[in-house]
């Protein structure tokens, strides 16, 4: 069972995040790291719960391309 998260500790933490998905005039999310969806399972989970909210696919670069 996934334990809910304090928004607004997400919200603070993820704030660059959060505004990539909703401001972003495109359609694909990229990152360099998967470590900037969460640093445990339910802020991934919320970061991914976002991205699909906001209709945005992601994209995470393979290590040999950073």
């Amino acid at each position: 069972m996934v334990r809910a998260i304090n928004n607004d500790d997400y919200e603070h933490k993820f704030s660059g995040f959060i505004a990539l998905c909703s401001q972003s005039d495109s359609d694909l999310v990229i990152v360099h790291h998967p470590q900037v969806l969460g640093d445990n399972y339910e802020e991934i989970v919320e970061s991914l719960s976002r991205l699909a909210n906001a209709e945005k696919k992601l994209l995470v670069l393979p290590q040999k391309l950073h």
